[in-house]
């Protein structure tokens, strides 16, 4: 099915999906963030724990498989309707370069918020709350920053309260909404979908927008952690489609069409030969 140079290019692609979220997975198993103060008037770390509006669980259970049922459908449907037949290996060339760009710019971009996290270990707005630090140890007669901290409650919750900088939430929804926005706008080109292509768009940049917004009604983020989130999952997910993946470059179905249309250019030209070698025997 595939030659040594296919199986050598799938083994490339998905080394370079996994190195891109290795920094991902590796900072999230040890979770160790670094380790900051805080001044005793800060009152921005002083809110209540609240469970999460919108879950990693969930937010994860529908952005990725309605990103990835939406593109698997979108490369196959164009060629369903040249070939007339749901089984053919026409299919898997679009799927897996579609689903592989999604993969790859997905990876970065948790990378990219993973690193920054555990690099700067800003507090997020309920970290008092989780810390619950041994305020006779602490001097807040002067108002100054406070870096040797004694925190008494539990170390997962209080490493968590220290991942505030930016909302992972905010950019990975916005790079799998803008992902979608884009790849609708590439693949969605009929006279039908004049408004409608637009709409779908407006509601899946909505969507993330909300989800941006919950995380600081939910005192998990600062708003500004969750503008950044939501730049830089714009910003990868543009990357991705422009320089990553072919959505603009070339229609989907357009290979197999061609392929089509030369097989059956030859297939006449053998037809014609095979008449006139009967015609010219009798």
């Amino acid at each position: 099915m595939f030659d040594t140079e296919g199986i050598l290019v799938i083994f490339l692609d998905v080394t370079c999906v996994a190195l891109a979220g290795l920094p991902f997975v590796l900072l999230t198993l040890q979770h160790n963030p670094i380790k900051r103060g805080f001044f005793c008037n800060d009152d921005t770390i002083k809110y209540p724990f609240k469970e999460d509006t919108i879950s990693c669980q969930l937010l994860c259970g529908v952005m990725i498989p309605l990103t990835l049922s939406v593109v698997i459908f979108g490369e196959c449907l164009p060629i369903y309707k040249i070939l007339r037949s749901p089984f053919s290996k026409r299919y898997i060339s679009p799927v897996y370069k579609a689903v592989g760009s999604f993969l790859f710019g997905a990876a970065v971009s948790q990378s990219l918020t993973d690193i920054t996290k555990y690099s700067t270990g800003r507090l997020r707005p309920y970290f008092l709350d989780v810390c619950k630090p041994n305020w006779r140890q602490i001097d807040c007669s002067t108002n100054g920053y406070i870096e040797n901290i004694t925190c008494t409650g539990d170390q997962t919750m209080i490493n968590e309260g220290r991942l505030s900088f930016y909302s992972g939430h905010a950019s990975f929804s916005m790079y799998c909404m803008l992902f979608l926005a884009l790849y609708l706008q590439a693949r969605l080109q009929t006279g039908w979908a004049r408004l409608l292509r637009p709409t779908i768009q407006f509601l899946l940049i909505t969507t993330s927008l909300y989800v941006g917004l919950s995380r600081v009604s939910d005192y998990k983020h600062h708003w500004s952690d969750v503008l950044v989130g939501l730049i830089q999952g714009s910003v990868v997910a543009i990357l991705t489609v422009f320089f990553v993946s072919n959505f603009f470059e070339t229609p989907v179905g357009e290979d197999s069409e061609e392929e089509m249309s030369h097989a059956n250019l030859q297939d006449g030209s053998a037809l014609t030969n095979n008449y006139g070698s009967t015609s010219g025997a009798k």
